[in-house]
């Protein structure tokens, strides 16, 4: 039966523990054109291929101290392609630096005929040809997206065993090549769902997340978790603390996350920049439950709010720009160690960063 080679096996594992140094992260800077409206408009700037270029190119020519807290970035297709006013591409810049390349693979969520509006994820045909061409051009590992949402019967027993083997396929794919999957089953925070529910519906998802993987032989060495922190629904009135969010995260996590697993990279799911940050450190301070895996950040949003404020699209304004990531990555990277005070935050440190059906 055609499984990993050993040396397959330990590049991958290397890749994964890699990503999961302990105060490190990864800078999702993985887009869409489309994304990239809403991100331009909010400092109305025209959504151009170079205007693209060059706030990319703000991010990744960031001071390389950065490199202490970011371990890895992940591109869109478009971005991985693109290289700095020098001439050099993005990937070769980030390696040169010890920050990890990664791609965002899949094609975006489509409908699930016969659910109440929920969805899978598409992109699997021409994964295989995808993967060995980035693999070729520098990227270690990869994220594939797939959403969830809580509400009446929801998520559907259909939606979510979709969703569990597509996320599978995929994470065969990327070890084929030798690219670590990041799995990403996000349950989306739209509604008014209390913790509890959440913690609930998380607990289900990842149990047929792990089964699925098993079923399609997967090297979770070898592989990282992308979920939801554990939260209520943004329109939920009961209030939580980042202590009792913590706990019903690291209690929904030790319930299905295998101790094989070296990582757990968190997506922020719309929260603030301070509330992102309060909430991992908060997580990372649990010790009354077990926590096999590293605990950390994959962060797009909340680490680049501020930045977006500061920079404007003046090229003047790119030192400050900068100077905000740097704040942000060191801020996160306390929290991947359980050590954020709160008191780095921004220019848009505590806006709320939530979308509504977020799809990008």
């Amino acid at each position: 039966m055609p499984y990993l080679t050993a040396e397959q096996q330990d590049e991958l594992a290397r890749i994964a523990k890699a990503i999961v140094t302990p105060g490190k992260g990864i800078l999702a800077a993985d887009e869409s054109t489309g994304s990239m409206t809403k991100r331009l408009n909010s400092i109305n700037l025209e959504n151009t291929e170079e205007n693209r270029r060059l706030y990319r190119q703000l991010l990744f020519t960031t001071d390389a101290s950065i490199a202490e807290n970011i371990s890895g970035v992940i591109f869109f297709d478009e971005t991985f392609y693109q290289k700095t006013d020098d001439g050099v591409s993005f990937p070769k810049l980030l390696k040169s630096r010890g920050i990890i390349p990664g791609i965002k693979v899949d094609k975006g969520l489509v409908k699930l005929l016969g659910t109440d509006d929920e969805t899978t994820t598409q992109g699997l045909d021409d994964l295989d040809a995808r993967c060995a061409k980035y693999k070729k051009d520098g990227a270690d590992f990869a994220k594939w997206r797939c959403a969830l949402k809580i509400g009446n019967n929801l998520p559907s027993q259909l939606a979510i065993i979709e969703n569990a083997n597509v996320l599978a396929r995929y994470a065969s794919i990327c070890q084929q090549n030798g690219i670590v999957p990041i799995v990403e089953p996000e349950i989306l925070p739209d509604g008014e769902h209390d913790l509890e529910t959440c913690q609930q519906i998380t607990e289900k998802v990842l149990a047929a997340v792990y089964k699925a993987l098993s079923d399609h032989n997967i090297f979770l060495e070898g592989t990282l978790l992308k979920p939801n922190m554990v939260t209520a629904g943004f329109s939920c009135t009961k209030k939580y603390t980042s202590e009792q969010n913590a706990r019903a995260t690291v209690r929904a996590l030790s319930r299905g996350v295998p101790p094989a697993v070296p990582g757990i990279t968190f997506l922020s799911g719309g929260q603030s920049e301070e509330d992102a940050s309060l909430n991992l450190s908060a997580i990372n301070s649990i010790t009354d439950i077990s926590r096999p895996w590293a605990l950390t950040f994959s962060y797009g949003r909340a680490l680049q709010a501020s930045v977006l404020k500061a920079w404007m699209g003046n090229k003047d304004n790119v030192p400050a720009a900068q100077k905000e990531l740097l704040k942000r990555a060191r801020a996160n990277g306390l929290a991947a160690k359980g050590l954020y005070s709160g008191d780095a935050t921004g220019t848009a440190g505590s806006d709320s960063l939530f979308e509504k059906d977020r799809n990008y």
